[in-house]
């Protein structure tokens, strides 16, 4: 079996990421209920966080590979905030906490505020099934 080459590097699937959890934050605070499709956008907003979380990690090996530390280290620490937020919004969903997926969806929004999304962008509805997802893998 060969090697996997990632061909999109890390800060570009990080921008992606962010982009999409802005799209998924705007419908979210287009519902007027809490329904199927607003389980899907909070899940696929803990799933985009922790998927953007996992990118900061492997940022940093090679600068540390190649003893820059201190780099590895401030560049942890401006993203920090991800993997904490990423737990705290998956509990708020899987126990369908309103109050918790609105205060994490805040202060997500707050994180991200200076990311814009084109509106002719090609990202489609990337939070669909992603409750469904969620409550499988933790089961």
């Amino acid at each position: 079996m060969g090697r996997v080459i990632h061909t999109e590097n890390l800060a570009a699937e990080r921008n992606r990421l962010m982009k999409a959890m802005v799209l998924a934050l705007r419908e979210l605070g287009k519902q007027s209920a809490f329904n199927d499709e607003s389980r899907d956008l909070a899940a696929f907003l803990a799933a985009a966080l922790e998927a953007a979380a996992e990118t900061v990690e492997r940022s940093v090996v090679p600068w540390e590979k190649r003893g820059y530390w201190l780099k590895a280290d401030r560049f942890r620490m401006d993203w920090d905030w991800m993997e904490p937020l990423a737990r705290q919004m998956e509990k708020a969903v899987l126990e369908e906490d309103l109050g918790a997926i609105a205060q994490s969806a805040a202060t997500l929004g707050a994180k991200l505020k200076n990311v814009e999304v084109s509106q002719k962008h090609r990202f489609g509805s990337p939070w669909v099934g992603a409750w469904r997802k969620l409550r499988s893998e933790n089961r």
